[in-house]
């Protein structure tokens, strides 16, 4: 008989600790969560019988299971090791469960580590099982099931079907929505920024100030630069001052998911992923926590690594202590395992993300950057209320800079680059060389990457280090939200100019507003949001919301009846829900009338259906068919116009003939196109299907005809649809539907017939193909 089983969530955190225990212990994997409640016939909850789940065993993981069983039954002691956290204690509970474990045949170990000390002091100091965080990953598994399971059929039946919704998902979209109408409803302000540029005694050295005053006209701007021509310019004041930064503190979850997207431009879903594998490789601590703690044996080896790295005067031990709301896990901070190794054997990104966790978690033990910071003042002779600034920073002493410097999330935050000043005395007098005033516009509220929304989450005190990810993930996976870039707008900026006497006007265009990789609300996703916070405020209350993560966390402390927790919410959710289900509307929710058609009456409505939003002319009801015209590019259901609405049903329209053929353009789902000779032709940026003339449609078409012909290398008149083509990666064989690589040192352009078809009956055979799954 084995003596030990060890059950660990993955097979590759198995592999890790099947290294440092010996032969008489077996590792194996369940591969995450056994059982979860039952999903088909109902709710899979008994609300009747106090909320009591029905569990069932995955079909995926009934062999697991099976061979689970297996080897406990041939083991003396069952060692529960899944990760410390509620997630990771409900799945040993459920192991225990179903692999009908006693206390006498089984005990549960945690580690934050996996190393050989952190598993053999595990293994030494076991414990039972703590049902109270079993209880409260219970509590938000049901009481979650209940809101996906309670609002999903309203949204059916109200919106449109195959619609769903989320506790903590439907928060995170509100989040979202409401700062997209934020933006819409911001209006910026022109200000014309002054910038001089001075000479200073000596001759030769340039000083560049920025004025203290900002004017909100080009008038007064040109006047305040007409008044420089006569003034004198004298430094007023020099003052000096010490400064100092201090190092963030080492990584929780949240805030390595922000700084790994602004440092190295990983998504939140990716820096879990391969911190996962970080972790499960014995390389970092585990990665799910809320906590700034680190042990003394890990405060020692930063410290040891520090001396032997920089010298003692960069040491500085820190403790630091958790702020955020709710913040639950007693786990330590995110940090290597191993303070020694600086870089490791891996993955490109695991290699990435192992650096960044390396370096923050050394950097906060080290000490502060000691600065030297510069105020100057020039006064203006005729100008008593306005001075030009000049601000210089002077690293004296680097520490923990020598390692680490955290990024900010604001757009217009400036680079921490050192600003070495020129020599210079109280009552130098110096010369203009010359003075700019650009127009500016002030700054709209930012849109939410993934990174900000997540430390917007945790300012609310919403969701938990464990669920930040598979939040972000769903809500775009549900097609409520989209990771995109928004297009700017033109705009026409003055900048005036001060030289050798005079001021000159230039004016040239820029793009504002754009933005790259931002979380933008479908219309799906707005409609959704305002029927829920309208019908149910209950759920999407940030507040409320906040303080359902709270009872959870008194449930995992043992003050607070997981059961009470579910009685409470549902007493309050229920009703509302029936209340809302039985309403009647004249309109779909999300529906809106736009006004008449001025050509036959008839009403035009914006709605969402199944492929996406669109426009119609009519009702069902109508004698004739309505006619629906899907919105184009950049269109929402929100902001659309009547005008704009009409234009939809002008296309397609007819552009001119080309060789005897009509030549139209149109819309479609992937944007607007040219239809020639039933061959279609993607109308680029830049042009619009409205407006493009015969002659822009004909060089896209003549380019289309090109490229096609370079597209084909050879065909044969023995089997029409074998073809030798250009492809993105070069020539390639095409038959029946199938691609097939052609061997390296072949000219494509010389292969016979028979040799074409050597090559197709060489290859690997070709899966079949299957219908995609939904």
């Amino acid at each position: 008989m084995q003596k030990n089983l060890v059950i660990v969530e993955s097979p590759a955190k198995a592999k890790t600790i099947e290294k440092f225990l010996g032969g008489d212990y077996k590792v194996l994997s369940s591969y995450g969560h056994i059982r979860d409640l039952k999903e088909k016939g109902g709710l899979g909850v008994d609300v009747a019988n106090n909320f009591k789940p029905d569990y069932i065993i995955e079909p995926d993981k009934e062999a697991v299971v099976k061979t689970l069983k297996k080897a406990a039954k041939e083991s003396q002691m069952v060692w529960l090791a899944s990760d410390e956290d509620r997630e990771g204690e409900a799945i040993a509970w459920h192991l225990a469960t179903v692999l009908e474990l006693t206390k006498e045949d089984s005990k549960r170990i945690v580690f934050h580590e996996i190393t050989k000390n952190a598993i053999l002091h595990a293994i030494e100091n076991p414990r039972d099982i703590d049902l109270n965080l079993v209880n409260a990953q219970q509590a938000r598994r049901v009481l979650d099931r209940i809101v996906g399971f309670e609002l999903s059929p309203v949204l059916w039946k109200k919106i449109m079907p195959s619609l769903s919704a989320g506790r903590v998902q439907s928060v995170a979209v509100r989040l979202i929505v409401e700062r997209e109408r934020e933006i819409n409803r911001f209006n910026a302000e022109a200000y014309f920024k002054v910038v001089a540029e001075f000479i200073l005694s000596d001759g030769k050295t340039l000083l560049k100030a920025e004025l203290n005053k900002r004017f909100p006209s080009e008038t007064e701007a040109e006047v305040f630069l007409e008044s420089l021509k006569d003034a004198t310019f004298t430094i007023e004041d020099i003052s000096t001052r010490p400064g100092k930064k201090s190092p963030a503190p080492p990584f929780t979850t949240s805030t390595l998911q922000q700084e790994a997207a602004r440092k190295i431009g990983f998504s939140v879903g990716q820096t879990m992923t391969v911190a996962q594998k970080l972790y499960e490789a014995g390389l970092i601590t585990y990665m799910r926590t809320d906590s700034l703690n680190l042990s003394t044996l890990a405060l020692n080896a930063a410290k040891k690594e520090i001396e032997d790295d920089f010298g003692g005067r960069y040491v500085k031990i820190r403790r630091y202590h958790t702020k955020t709301k709710g913040a639950q896990e007693a786990h330590e901070a995110i940090r290597p395992t191993y303070f020694e190794k600086k870089t490791i054997r891996a993955t490109a990104q695991e290699q990435k993300l192992y650096e960044l966790i390396w370096k923050r978690a050394v950097a906060s033990q080290m000490a502060d950057a000691e600065l030297e910071r510069t105020t100057v003042t020039i006064g203006v002779s005729n100008r008593q209320s306005e001075k030009f600034i000049v601000n210089g920073e002077v690293v004296k002493f680097d520490g923990f800079l020598r390692v680490y410097l955290e990024d900010s999330d604001d757009e217009n935050h400036d680079d921490n680059t050192e600003t070495l000043l020129p020599p210079m005395k109280v009552k130098e007098i110096l010369n203009l060389s010359e003075a700019t005033a650009a127009e500016k516009l002030t700054q709209r509220p930012a849109r939410y990457t993934e990174a900000s929304l997540v430390r917007k989450l945790e300012e609310l005190g919403i969701g938990r280090p464990s669920t930040y990810a598979p939040t972000i993930s769903t809500i775009q996976h549900r097609g409520y939200v989209t990771k995109g870039n928004k297009d700017g707008e033109s705009k026409l900026f003055t900048t005036l100019t001060l030289k050798n006497g005079s001021v000159t006007k230039t004016v040239k265009t820029e793009i504002t507003g754009a933005d790259k990789g931002k979380l933008l609300p479908t219309d799906s996703g707005i409609i959704v949001n305002d029927f829920l916070t309208e019908k149910f405020p209950l759920v999407l209350e940030y507040t409320f919301t906040a303080n359902l993560e709270k009872e959870f966390d008194k449930i995992a402390d043992g003050e607070m009846s997981w059961t009470d927790t579910l009685h409470k919410f549902y007493d309050l959710f229920h009703p509302v829900v029936e209340t809302v289900s039985a309403e009647k509307y004249e309109l779909k929710v999300g529906e809106k009338i736009l006004g008449t058609d001025p050509k036959t009456g008839k009403l035009i409505s914006v709605k969402i259906g199944r492929y996406g939003p669109f426009v119609q002319i009519g009702s069902a009801e109508d004698e004739d068919r309505p006619r629906f015209a899907s919105l184009g590019k950049g269109q929402s259901v929100e902001t659309i116009t009547l005008e704009e609405a009409l234009q939809l049903f002008q296309l397609p329209r007819s552009v001119g003939e080309l060789n005897g053929k009509p030549i139209e353009a149109a819309i479609g789902r992937f944007g607007p196109y040219l239809k020639h000779d039933g061959v279609f032709i993607t109308i680029p940026k830049g042009y619009d299907p409205h407006h493009i003339t015969f002659e822009e449609s004909e060089k896209l078409i003549a380019e289309k005809k090109e490229k096609d012909a370079n597209k084909y290398i050879k065909s044969f008149p023995e089997d029409d649809s074998l073809k030798i083509l250009n492809g993105r990666f070069g020539p390639y064989i095409s038959y029946n539907r199938d691609n097939y690589k052609i061997p390296k040192g072949i000219v494509p352009a010389e292969l016979s017939f028979e040799e074409t078809v050597k090559i197709i009956n060489a290859a690997p055979a070709k899966r079949p193909k299957t219908a995609r799954r939904k």
